[in-house]
């Protein structure tokens, strides 16, 4: 058998939502509450691995067009997750280099621009604007506009674009508990083979077509799994 072979075998294993492949629905989406009807799974394609699937599913209803109602897949696409890659439940620390493992609530949606088309809140992000990653801030893992109370943060408007198109991953905010992560966001990637710190990160194409589809009425969630 050829590797390529080999390898899409393995994909349509560890992916079911893969194009090319019977999109099964995932058994995590039944356990969303009957209010959220949008959901982003992403999956790494093996332990440890910095590469993930990352599919986006609408739940649609009786009378939408979909028979008896039911979840059904837009679209799936490559991304790239933290250098270490998933976190174990429970156990994701700050500056570790893991993605949080969970389900997270998606928004707002922020950028370098006034504006961007999604069905999120939007929120500029310009050069006074500053995520703090610093445990011992009482503003820890927060948007702080002007300079931070902290010794840590994060620029949100990037020399490297990065955050040219971004979505704020609702990881550890409700309550914040210092140490636990912080800026967990889906954002640009550098490149197709490039990790992230903790964040969840795609093409700028994929990522503005995420942005385009997610509403706030549907109530998204991330599911990293």
């Amino acid at each position: 058998m050829s590797p390529s072979r080999c390898l899409t075998m393995v994909l349509c294993l560890c992916l079911p939502a893969l194009q090319g492949c019977t999109a099964l629905t995932p058994p995590s989406l039944f356990k969303l509450g009957p209010s959220i009807s949008q959901a982003v799974i992403v999956h790494p394609v093996a332990k440890n691995s910095i590469h993930a699937g990352l599919s986006a599913w609408q739940k649609t209803h009786a009378g939408q067009g979909a028979g008896n109602g039911g979840w059904r897949r837009i679209f799936f696409v490559r991304a790239l997750i933290g250098k270490n890659g998933l976190a174990d439940p429970g156990r994701k620390k700050e500056g570790d280099g893991k993605t949080p493992w969970g389900v997270y609530p998606l928004g707002p949606a922020f950028g370098y621009a006034p504006s961007a088309v999604t069905g999120l809140p939007y929120r500029q992000a310009t050069d006074i604007d500053f995520w703090v990653d610093d445990p011992r801030s009482m503003q820890y893992n927060q948007w702080v506009r002007g300079t931070p109370r902290a010794h840590s943060f994060e620029r949100l408007k990037r020399p490297d674009d990065l955050y040219r198109y971004g979505v704020v991953i609702g990881y550890n905010m409700h309550p914040v508990i210092p140490g636990a992560g912080s800026a967990i966001f889906m954002h640009i990637w550098r490149g197709g083979d490039s990790p992230t710190a903790g964040c969840v990160a795609l093409s700028q194409r994929n990522l503005r077509r995420i942005l385009r589809w997610l509403n706030q009425r549907d109530q998204p969630v991330i599911i990293l799994e």
